[in-house]
């Protein structure tokens, strides 16, 4: 009886120590859980009973100047997701089949998405509305709608396709704009992201009555360039005209601006590519070959193709520049326009030891005037009248066109200019400065130096943007003309003007005439680089003469068809064979 009583006793014991151990290991796992596990644990029960979705804002519409005509735009288009951890065991396999057949995905990274222990996967960005419905279709048949979600979303669309393509630029998958305008502009363009976000059940059915939370989003800011649709369609046809009819291997751009207050009306940069299509090179030489090309070279094409060269490259401008001389010699007071016999070619000047030839040396031009030197395109009256200025002075001509320093125009990518180090420049270089060599600018540059002669003799900085439209609201803000310092004064602007009349109506740009409008211009051929066999030929414009509204230059890179780059503009060299 005794020993039954021990053994009922030990009995107990053991049991009533199980059950403390046992408390003790639950304490301890709770306390785990709570302490330790509870943030994670929290943060996925938080994921099985929530679904939260990003709805992308739509990026501003870029219109050109008159604010009708659309140049990029974004379209509604749809993003498919899903919540992993609300697609069933049984049911991911299928969802993960359907995904992969509609958008034409890899089934294993769509099956490896679907099976991830995650709150939410994006599946595909930015597909058609046709595409969707084929997969509403399928949940509807198959019954299964929990952890799919199809989701408004937008794509940027370019309707011009080419058009302006090197100013207005692109976007990336994320609607991030990457060139251009797009890029440039991109904080003004890109909106306010909205978001949907609801409370769920075990089986991904809405809980409770509350539904989903819509937050909208704000779409982006418009922007109203300076840009004429018309005029850059115009200016495209015929840049890819010359550039075809020239042979120029290295393409070829224009720029025309409205002298009066920096707008530009047209860019363009040959060849063009489609803003649709980005990445698909519009070369098609390269295109035979670009299976074969490994990833660097492919970058360094596509680079190639969406490089603005209108901003980012400099060139030797030739004898386009001696209007940079004409002005500076008018303003100083030491040359008049119309002084008959002021100047004789020789076919060449000697400058400390080094004699420089005019382009004409077999026949040269005898006496001249300023005005008839300009028309003639006389390097010797140039390099003399530099000789005159001096380079303190010439310098700060330069300065005040605005050569020694960037435009500032609304476009990331724009280079500096290249010029001697004003210390450095001796009677030779100050020479070859005078009639547009051994130094380089961009085109941008030219164009606001040329319009700052346009402009009365004030400088204008060039601009592509010049309102920006609340896409809310509607208000509009005016981007005011940034005026720089006067460079010359008006009589001397006018005296300049009325030289490129007669340099288009009698001298070597008679190319340029068009029957009813006064127009000036300047002709310009130079080496492009050293020993390369290269030329640039340009010409710089203005119209009407007697009250501007229009500057323009064209530039053409190595054109190499019949009769090389002396076929536009007759007469005009002043390449590096003009040196002894």
């Amino acid at each position: 009886m005794q020993n039954n009583i021990l053994k009922l006793k030990r009995r107990m014991l053991i049991i009533l120590i199980g059950v403390l151990v046992a408390s003790v290991i639950l304490i301890v796992h709770t306390a785990y859980i709570q302490f330790v596990q509870g943030k994670e644990l929290q943060a996925k029960a938080y994921g099985q009973q929530s679904s939260e979705r990003t709805v992308t804002a739509g990026r501003g519409t870029i219109y050109d100047r008159t604010g009708e005509n659309i140049l990029a735009k974004s379209s509604t288009v749809e993003t498919v997701t899903v919540n992993p951890v609300n697609i069933s065991t049984e049911n991911k396999e299928k969802v993960a089949h359907v995904l992969a057949d509609i958008f034409e995905l890899d089934y294993e990274k769509v099956l490896k998405k679907v099976s991830k222990n995650s709150s939410i996967e994006t599946i595909i960005k930015r597909v058609e509305k046709a595409k969707t419905d084929e997969l509403r279709v399928w949940m509807q048949a198959n019954n299964i709608y929990a952890g799919i979600n199809i989701d408004e979303d937008t794509k940027r669309f370019y309707p011009q396709a080419s058009l302006a393509s090197h100013v207005i630029g692109f976007c990336g998958s994320d609607n991030q704009g990457l060139d251009g305008i797009e890029a440039r502009y991109n904080d003004i363009l890109t909106g306010q992201n909205g978001s949907i976000s609801k409370m769920i059940d075990a089986k991904g059915n809405n809980f409770g009555d509350e539904g989903e939370n819509y937050e909208q989003p704000a779409m982006g800011n418009d922007l109203i360039l300076s840009i004429d649709m018309n005029i850059q369609a115009i200016v495209e046809k015929y840049l890819e005209d010359a550039c075809i009819d020239n042979v120029c291997t290295d393409g070829g751009n224009v720029i025309m601006m409205d002298p009066r207050n920096g707008d530009i009306l047209a860019m363009a940069t040959y060849p063009f590519y489609d803003l649709n299509q980005p990445y698909e090179i519009s070369n098609e030489e390269l295109k035979q070959v670009w299976d074969l090309l490994d990833q660097k070279q492919k970058s360094e094409s596509l680079q190639g193709m969406w490089r603005n060269k209108a901003i980012a490259d400099t060139y030797e401008p030739g004898s386009t520049f001696k209007l940079v001389t004409a002005s500076a010699s008018l303003e100083e007071g030491i040359a008049e326009t119309d002084k008959a016999g002021a100047y004789c070619c020789t076919g060449g000047i000697e400058i400390a030891g080094v004699r420089i030839k005019c382009w004409r040396y077999y026949r040269p031009h005898g006496s001249e005037s300023l005005r008839e030197a300009l028309m003639n395109s006389c390097n010797p009256v140039f390099i003399g009248l530099g000789q005159k200025i001096g380079v303190e002075k010439y310098y700060g001509y330069l300065e005040k066109f605005g050569f020694l320093k960037k435009t500032g125009i609304d476009l990331y990518g724009e280079a500096k200019s290249i010029f001697l180090a004003k210390e450095k420049v001796g009677p030779v270089e100050l020479a070859t400065i005078s009639f547009g060599q051994r130094f380089e600018v961009t085109p941008i540059q030219m164009i606001a130096m040329v319009s700052t002669i346009a402009n009365k003799g004030q400088y204008v900085q060039p601009r592509l943007v010049k309102q920006i439209k609340n896409s809310e609201t509607g208000e509009m803000q005016d981007i005011q003309p940034i005026y720089g310092e006067r460079a010359i004064s008006e009589e001397t602007a006018n005296n300049v003007l009325s030289m490129m009349t007669s340099v288009v109506s009698e001298g070597t740009g008679k190319n340029a005439k068009v029957l009813g409008y006064n127009v000036g211009g300047k002709t310009g051929t130079s080496e492009d680089g050293v020993n390369t066999n290269k030329y640039v030929t340009s010409f710089i414009g203005v119209a009407p003469t007697d009250d501007p509204q229009v500057t323009i230059l064209v530039t053409l890179y190595n054109p190499t068809g019949e009769g090389g780059h002396q076929r536009r503009w007759s007469g005009c060299t002043s390449g590096r064979e003009d040196f002894e």
